[in-house]
């Protein structure tokens, strides 16, 4: 059974090769057809024709890529403040220093990342200072990334709490002195 849809599936492919007429009506068109129409001539392709598409296979992708970017291992790690450490400041700020080694190729960049969510613009330089931090536990992440996206190194999360005894400070009312 397998073989007779084989076989008829070839024979289908050998007459699927049709070919192609042109012709001009009364207007000057051109027309194309894949069947014969009276004062149709038979269209010949040249070889060069055909599309030619070239696959690129992921080991050529990949290829390019190492050549366009030698490959940097770096190793970042989290200075201060140090794990599970309390921060008190009432204005909310809080200042994450690493350090980074090799140092920063001028195509890579630095990312901060606050419990799970990127704050602040990326950068060269392994100082983030932020601002206006809501209190309780947050967890700091640091990623060196190329500028297509990709991540070339991660610091562990480092866990800090920050203590603000005054979130927003209100005026306080004097009593009213009447006379």
């Amino acid at each position: 059974m397998r073989t007779a849809v084989i076989m008829a599936l070839l024979l289908l492919t050998t007459l699927a090769q049709a070919a192609v007429y042109k012709w001009v009506d009364k207007d000057g068109k051109v027309h194309y057809s894949d069947k014969p129409i009276e004062n149709s001539q038979a269209v010949e392709f040249k070889s060069n024709t055909q599309n030619q598409i070239k696959i690129q296979t992921p080991a050529a992708i990949s290829s390019e890529v190492t050549e366009d970017e030698p490959k940097v291992s770096y190793q970042i790690k989290i200075n201060s403040p140090s794990e599970e450490e309390t921060i008190r400041d009432n204005e909310g700020n809080i200042t994450i220093m690493a350090t980074i080694s090799p140092d920063l190729a001028a195509k890579h960049v630095l990312v901060l990342l606050m419990d799970g969510v990127v704050v602040g613009a990326p950068q060269n330089t392994p100082i983030f200072n932020l601002e206006n931090v809501d209190r309780g536990e947050h967890s700091f992440v640091i990623k060196a990334v190329a500028q297509n996206g990709k991540q070339l190194a991660s610091t562990s999360p480092r866990k800090i709490f920050l203590h603000r005894a005054i979130v927003n400070r209100q005026s306080t009312p004097t009593p009213f002195q009447g006379g």
